[in-house]
């Protein structure tokens, strides 16, 4: 995606985290939940309530009808992995969704602790099952979940609280997703600073057909830094809206975003059991890794590449014309699955690397554009022998048997 960088933030579970330009690490991002929705998680430094069960459909499930897609795509036989804070296997819609992952920060365990709550919330925007007396659901709900915890890092009142794995680790572990068979990443990380490990951990990914969506960052109204890897070429860069449409006042804009989905006052689910309600891009970003999942099932030919065209060729149009702040427009995973005009790219859609021309297809082409005109020659060359031999093969005996006499009246 020419002239665009990433970043490492997560964005979720009503948690606001992000990672200050001089960090060290990955952070989450989000914004606290009230007392009654926070969670006692064991050996994670908390005492919150449990949060309940919501049985009303959320907004952003109204918005995309998600039980359209059941038909046609679920997600299944894809990978996507969550690169968080971890991913919570025992809650009632993940159980049997997480695969054994990683964990950066505890050696030795899956990937399946999360303190921080926020990749839980994550990956269930991907995959939650839908489960009676429950409106929420997940985008793909038959993917396979592969969870990587980095970070449970977070950012309250100004205040950073929590470890992280830092930087290069967060290079290593999505080396790692893509080494064990990851078909897209979801980051909902922000780093502001740029790196040359992350960067080449990117590109790697990218190299090696594998869709990376991030999100594009939370510090719009704290100056808009560049986000990473948002700003990298090759991935899929997320802004966040809220229910009318409307770009989200903390969602950063600038070239990274290449297009918007729902992040503002959206429902995930919470560790163990239940949901809260959360804001951030970093809940935008797994509605996009979610759609990918349905198209890299639905449209098993497409590379990473075309994945991404088809998912910013079909977005429905942004109330507003910043193309900063909406990219191509919002987010429809019904329009990515089953338009047959895609992925034809709209015009200047931001994001995706330059097509480069190979000379090698170029020169190929070009000889079968050659073979093809010898080939019409010789066709036409043979249809004219075979006239002529048919010609010579009923007039020569005609004029024989009258001895090359003109034919007359009897």
């Amino acid at each position: 995606m020419p002239g665009r960088r990433i970043r490492l933030t997560l964005v979720g579970v009503v948690i606001a985290v992000a990672v200050p330009p001089f960090a060290a690490g990955p952070a989450l991002a989000a914004a606290l939940p009230p007392a009654a929705a926070r969670l006692a998680l064991p050996g994670c430094d908390n005492d919150d309530q449990l949060p309940r069960a919501v049985p009303a459909v959320p907004w952003a499930q109204k918005r995309y009808a998600l039980e359209r897609l059941a038909p046609l795509a679920t997600g299944a036989q894809v990978t996507v992995a969550v690169i968080d804070s971890g991913v919570d296997k025992t809650h009632t819609q993940m159980k049997g969704r997480v695969l054994p992952g990683r964990d950066y920060l505890d050696p030795g365990l899956d990937g399946s602790r999360d303190c921080a709550r926020h990749g839980t919330g994550v990956a269930s925007i991907i995959a939650a099952t839908p489960t009676r007396g429950v409106g929420f659901r997940g985008v793909a709900p038959q993917a396979k979940i592969l969870p990587v915890r980095v970070s449970e890092q977070k950012v309250i009142e100004g205040k950073e609280s929590g470890k992280t794995a830092g930087v290069v680790a967060l290079a290593n572990s999505i080396r790692w997703a893509v080494d064990n068979d990851a078909d897209v990443i979801n980051l909902s990380i922000v780093y502001y600073k740029d790196n040359p490990a992350l960067k080449s951990a990117i590109a790697y990914a990218v190299e090696k057909d594998v869709v990376v969506v991030v999100a594009a960052g939370n510090q719009n109204t704290e100056g808009n830094p560049t986000p990473y890897p948002a700003s990298y070429d090759g991935v899929i860069g997320v802004g966040s809206v809220g229910e009318d449409g409307q770009v989200s006042a903390f969602s950063q804009r600038g070239p990274w975003v290449d297009l918007v989905a729902p992040g503002g006052a959206v429902l995930v689910a919470a560790p163990e059991r239940g949901h809260v309600v959360d804001n951030g891009t970093s809940f935008a970003a797994p509605y996009v890794a979610g759609a990918a999942a349905l198209v890299r099932q639905y449209w098993p030919d497409l590379n990473a590449r075309q994945v991404a065209e088809r998912l910013l060729a079909t977005t429905d149009p942004a109330p507003g014309t910043d193309r900063d702040a909406y990219g191509a427009g919002i987010l429809n995973p019904y329009r990515a699955v089953t338009e047959t005009a895609a992925p034809a790219r709209r015009p200047a859609a931001a994001g995706l690397p330059p097509h480069v021309i190979d000379p090698a297809e170029v020169a190929r082409a070009e000889r079968r554009a050659v073979t093809q005109e010898r080939a019409l020659w010789v066709a036409g060359l043979a249809a004219a022998v075979a006239a002529v031999a048919l010609l010579l093969a009923v007039v020569l005996p005609r004029g024989s048997r009258r001895r090359w006499r003109p034919a007359g009246p009897a």
